[in-house]
């Protein structure tokens, strides 16, 4: 077995791990998230104290048989590591398995996300979790997501998830995210999935350009939030390029991006077993104001 299909074989033969607790954040049977408590040593030299929440968006090219399940073990080590975290599920692709994305629900998903959990949180009173320090973490496109839910600002007054503001956030860290939806078409990452999350609908060009602007990070920057990618160097389900694209764009925008290259491929970031998991741990505390960066 190639080194890419061990890795995905590896994360996705991992046990999932039941939450401690889980919630809705809106009506859809998608609006829910798993809530994994902090466990051992939190902030630094193991003060008790009140632990971030680290809001997960998991992956999978938002086709609907990718679930948070595949995450729930990543999930599980961050609160081993002393975060709390909440997993989050929002609408994929629908009835056909194959089909990426839904137009506009899988953003009305992340926004409604991103506004509620850290108050339903507060609401549930769960223990040693501090909802008014908030990271926002995710893969591949679970990666874009926090992308575009950190630039919500940066979108037009009039559409709907617009914020006067940026999101009171410590930051984002992004794994191997789909970042730059541009790049990521012309190279079509994942069969075609970007195109199918924005409806492309062929030889509609201006509608596809319209919602591509809504819809792309990189169109959508500074954010003025402190952003981390982390990149595995040999990833062949989204390449570097599409970090990089978004990286020069931030860096061209006046934003400083933090880019972390790590060894292996796609998988890693969301795997417990690798080193690179720790990698990604640590940036996430660091982001949080918990500990230092690697």
């Amino acid at each position: 077995m190639g080194g890419a299909a061990a890795e995905e074989t590896s994360v996705l033969g991992l046990t999932p791990v039941a939450p401690d607790r889980t919630a809705a954040y809106g009506e859809h049977p998608d609006q829910v998230a798993d809530f994994y408590l902090p466990r051992g040593p939190r902030g630094p030299r193991g003060a008790a104290r009140p632990a971030p929440l680290v809001l997960l968006f998991h992956g999978g090219a938002w086709r609907a048989p990718y679930d948070r399940r595949h995450v729930s073990p990543f999930a599980a080590f961050l609160a081993g590591r002393g975060l709390a975290v909440a997993s989050v599920e929002y609408r994929r692709g629908g009835a056909d398995p194959a089909r990426a994305g839904r137009w506009p629900e899988t953003f009305d998903d992340i926004a409604a996300a991103v506004d509620t959990v850290p108050s339903l949180a507060r609401e549930l009173g769960l223990p040693g979790v501090d909802p008014d320090r908030v990271v926002l973490t995710g893969h591949s496109a679970g990666g874009h997501a926090v992308l575009w839910a950190a630039a919500r600002h940066r979108l037009p007054s009039g559409t709907p998830w617009h914020l006067p503001s940026p999101s009171p956030l410590r930051g984002v860290v992004a794994l191997a995210p789909i970042a730059d939806l541009a790049t990521a078409r012309a190279l079509d990452v994942c069969s075609g999935a970007v195109g199918e999350l924005l409806g492309e609908v062929r030889g509609d060009g201006d509608e596809l350009t319209a919602r591509l602007a809504l819809a792309d990070p990189a169109a959508l920057l500074p954010t003025a939030i402190p952003t981390t990618i982390v990149q595995g160097g040999t990833d062949i389900d989204v390449p570097p390029a599409v970090a990089d694209a978004f990286a020069t764009a931030a860096t061209g925008a006046g934003q400083d991006v933090r880019l972390v290259r790590t060894e292996g491929g796609h998988f890693p970031p969301i795997d417990p077993t690798t080193p690179v998991a720790h990698t990604v741990a640590e940036e996430i505390a660091h982001v949080a104001g918990t500990g230092p960066a690697s």
